[in-house]
């Protein structure tokens, strides 16, 4: 199982002054749930900072993903996948607010993700779960 631990307090707040009331935990039957369901455990401020926790489960290949403005560090708990980063989209499109979405990558390079790895793809990097052997579960944490 895993435990997520996200601390986060006001700017200009010193040390001393930060209370246990600024932790927020989730233990393993809350973050056992979330990944059932693929949903955001949190998300807040520290200093300037926007910060969100997401669980996600990854049963077949997503599509390409582009955040202009936000950094994934993404946490591997169980299954495999391959991973593919940087390169060129295709079939770009606009999902939101600085944020697109595509069909593949041309180019690219692939990363065997497995249980315990971490990746971190900043802002503007394309990047795209190319193939999934499920069950595929991962924390995936955005700054911004």
């Amino acid at each position: 199982s895993v435990m997520v631990l996200v601390m986060a307090w006001p700017a200009g707040v010193n040390a001393a002054d930060r209370s246990s009331s600024k932790v927020a935990y989730f233990d393993h039957v809350k973050v056992a749930a979330a990944f059932a369901k693929g949903e955001k455990l949190t998300d807040g401020r520290s200093g300037k900072a926007i910060y969100q926790g997401f669980t996600a489960r990854g049963d077949r290949p997503g599509e390409v993903e582009v955040h202009k403005l936000d950094t994934d560090i993404v946490y591997v708990v169980k299954g495999t996948a391959i991973f593919v980063t940087g390169g060129t989209r295709s079939d770009q499109r606009r999902k939101g607010p600085n944020e697109f979405l595509g069909k593949a990558i041309r180019g690219g390079t692939a990363h065997h993700l497995a249980p315990e790895d971490i990746i971190i793809v900043p802002h503007g990097v394309p990047h795209w779960y190319e193939a999934v052997q499920p069950p595929f579960l991962y924390l995936v944490i955005k700054v911004r």
